[in-house]
């Protein structure tokens, strides 16, 4: 059995090592179209801190790792897909056979249109080129302009705050993470980062970028410009799904995948942030773009390759962020279910907020900010779909009660009302 697998990211690392457990004879072969060895993309921020170097980086240490497995790793990128004659096209000229083939293309970095965005010192944060650029300009009290505080933007700011940089904040949305937060949990994070001398502009529109002497210039919206030496874009990812165009294989907002991450093609997979697949919570399919979402799609949908036929249940909408020291978390449906109830407790002094989302008597979504202790517990009540009985009324008038709700109705519990 050939099996190729279309990106060297968790996911595609994943999937190469599960195949290599589930049929030990097939040949496994993993194609990714940057020049290092496969890493995290979730490590670059480290990388940009100093708390590591570029191996560190690295989804596996050992220099023989892969060849060790019999698992081949080629540096190319994949320009067309031919289910009938089972193959892959190489933009270096090659192509691949394949009996089962795995997308697992990732991503890649959001630019929006706008005129100065080609331009030296304005550079994405998504690849460990990027990291270089980045750093060469990141000087103590350089001035900066991170456009979006979304997740990835957020992770971002810890790096550049920890490296002594001037920095502002430029997002679009009328709050910082517009996209995991609601607007008591987005004030608060903005309040928290300019208590730590980060500028936070939100409602706040980059027109244009230009250069101005030795650095650039940002116009906004409102008329103000900045005078800055680096400009991060953080405005989102989008998946890597263009050589896919006339593949047959079904598309929306990514690869639509089913419950076993197969496609509507016979013998074609997908795994991580191209792949839209079931959704836990809504029972649609959906991208989780995160990184433990990636590592389930592909050891499942490898071992789903091989013949061991596995059933997914979904990926669950989860982020856990610590922004500048304040640790925030979304999961499931945080924003409310129809029909449903909900629960909030707000320590707008302390940073602390906690909201909890209820359908029937079952939690459905949460967010927490400042409160670390018991988003385990709120995250396996949320997947396993506890009903939490009595204890919901008692959780609507106290959230902070939420550990003693888990301990009586999780399995094993005393279940008492």
């Amino acid at each position: 059995m050939d099996y190729v697998i279309l990106g060297a990211g968790p996911a595609g690392v994943i999937a190469a090592e599960t195949l290599r457990k589930a049929d030990p004879a097939g040949s496994v072969t993993v194609v990714g179209d940057e020049p290092e060895p496969p890493y995290s993309r979730m490590a670059i921020p480290y990388l940009l801190i100093e708390d590591i170097g570029e191996d560190g980086t690295y989804l596996r240490h050992g220099e023989g790792h892969y060849a060790d497995l019999g698992i081949e790793v080629r540096r190319d990128r994949a320009t067309a897909v031919s289910p009938a004659e089972r193959t892959v096209a190489l933009a270096g000229g090659a192509s691949l056979s394949y009996d089962r083939l795995l997308i697992a293309t990732g991503s890649r970095a959001a630019v929006p249109p706008i005129p100065g965005m080609d331009l030296p010192g304005v550079e994405t944060c998504w690849t460990l080129e990027d990291a270089r650029k980045i750093a060469a300009r990141m000087h103590p009290g350089a001035r900066v302009v991170l456009m979006g505080a979304g997740f990835i933007g957020c992770i971002v700011l810890q790096a550049l705050a920890a490296r002594r940089l001037e920095v502002t904040v430029v997002e679009m949305a009328e709050r910082m993470l517009p996209r995991m937060m609601d607007e008591t949990g987005g004030e608060m994070i903005a309040r928290w980062c300019e208590g730590q001398g980060v500028a936070v502009r939100t409602g706040a529109e980059v027109t244009g970028i230009e250069a101005a002497g030795d650095g650039l210039r940002l116009s906004l919206a409102s008329g103000e410009a900045l005078e800055v030496e680096l400009v991060i874009c953080a405005t989102g990812v989008r998946p890597n799904i263009g050589f896919l165009d006339a593949s047959g294989v079904a598309l929306d907002a990514g690869v639509l995948v089913d419950h076993h991450l197969a496609t509507n093609v016979d013998g074609v997979y997908a795994a991580g942030d191209v792949a839209q697949g079931p959704d836990f919570s809504t029972g649609g399919q959906a991208i989780h773009a995160i990184q433990p979402t990636a590592a389930e799609h592909g050891r499942i949908a490898a071992l789903n390759m091989a013949g061991q036929r596995t059933h997914y249940r979904g990926s669950l909408a989860m982020n856990v962020l610590n922004t500048l020291g304040l640790v925030s978390s979304s999961f499931g449906l945080w924003m409310g279910a129809d029909g449903g109830q909900r629960a909030v407790a707000v320590d707008a002094a302390g940073f602390k907020y906690l909201r909890l989302e209820f359908q029937d008597d079952v939690l459905v979504g949460a967010l927490a900010l400042g409160l670390t202790r018991h988003v385990g517990v709120i995250r396996g009540l949320i997947q396993t779909r506890i009903r939490l009985g009595p204890w919901k009324e008692r959780l609507i008038a106290d959230p902070h009660g939420i550990m003693a709700a888990y301990l009586e109705c999780a399995p094993g519990g005393a279940a008492r009302g």
